[in-house]
């Protein structure tokens, strides 16, 4: 009798050791059955934009292959995607946002339905929430369609853009934007908050463009086309400010912040096309498949053999080195690998 209570006894702290060391359990607050809920919010750097496969052509050019969508199979999370291109922070993400430029470049009849403000995705079951946005806030595309015509103006010679923003009438309304940045990105991460009480929050800034220009050619659109040599530092400090502004946010809200600018320096878009991860004005898409993006009107009058106009976004290689970073943060958030 007293062997069968020995063996009663073992068998039971061994059952009670089993349970303490099931994969059932995980440090992140979750379980192997129940996912955390992931919710990711930006714009088309967060997007994938220009990355094949990209989804639902529903105007926001999501890529299968963006950091949310493969952060999330790493981690073995449950996703909710509603980046999109175009979105800023306030037409976008706190917001509705009218403003739709797809891939595909070229809307269906009668254009894209207005998407819903993304802060809405954002809820008390929400765990993991990342955000990636800003540039479209201070305008980047038209400061850089500025730079584009004024470089083709001044036949390459000059600054002729970094000096409209920054001793000329352009100052003003840039300085205005990183104003309104600054308040909007604020009250974003109040608002992500005060839904998600218990959710740890990551802040994606922006991989380098042009960091270096030395291996730049004025005219080729599968880098900058007509940007003149002397306005790419302006267009380098402008992502830089950007990156700044967000980084500053993040502090003062007690997220995360995570830097793709300092480890893609030596890949912006004037390296060498094999050490490339981002597209040109101009080029030729990455990513498998077949999945092309016929040209606007305005594209097809850019003087280059590129697929589409992939204006200034990460390629494949840039996609994954952002998931890279992703991960690492997420993990040190608790979101576990498993």
């Amino acid at each position: 009798m007293r062997i069968a209570a020995t063996a009663a006894t073992a068998a039971v702290t061994l059952t009670a050791l089993a349970a303490t060391l099931s994969p059932a359990s995980s440090a992140a607050g979750g379980s192997a059955q129940t996912p955390l809920d992931y919710t990711a919010l930006g714009d088309s750097y967060s997007a994938g934009a220009f990355v094949r496969p990209w989804a639902a052509d529903d105007g926001c050019g999501r890529s299968t292959l963006s950091y949310p969508q493969q952060t999330a199979r790493r981690l073995n999370v449950r996703l909710t995607d509603v980046t999109c291109s175009a979105a800023e922070v306030r037409a976008g993400v706190l917001e509705p946002q009218t403003k739709l430029t797809g891939p595909p470049s070229v809307p269906p009849k009668g254009g894209w339905a207005p998407r819903p403000a993304q802060i809405e995705a954002v809820t008390a079951a929400t765990d993991l929430v990342t955000l990636g946005i800003g540039g479209n806030s201070v305008g980047f595309v038209e400061v850089l369609t500025r730079c584009i015509e004024q470089g083709i103006a001044s036949f390459g010679t000059g600054s002729p853009c970094s000096t409209h923003y920054t001793r000329g009438p352009g100052r003003s309304r840039l300085d205005a934007g990183f104003t309104a940045l600054e308040a909007d990105l604020a009250t974003t991460l109040k608002d992500v908050r005060t839904r998600a009480p218990h959710a740890k929050v990551a802040v994606v800034g922006y991989p380098a463009v042009v960091a270096d220009s030395s291996g730049c050619s004025f005219g080729s659109w599968r880098q900058l086309g007509t940007v003149t040599k002397a306005d790419m530092p302006f267009l380098d400090a402008l992502e830089r400010r950007v990156n700044t502004v967000l980084r500053t946010q993040a502090q003062l809200a007690g997220a995360v912040y995570v830097d793709t600018y300092a480890s893609s320096t030596g890949h912006g878009v004037c390296a060498a096309p094999d050490q490339r991860w981002m597209y040109g004005l101009k080029d030729d898409l990455t990513g498998p498949g077949t999945q092309t993006d016929p040209p606007s009107g305005l594209c097809r009058r850019i003087p280059a053999a590129g697929e589409a106009c992939t204006a200034l976004h990460p390629n494949l290689s840039g996609t994954n080195h952002q998931t890279d970073l992703v991960t690492r943060a997420l993990t040190g958030l608790g979101a576990a690998r498993r």
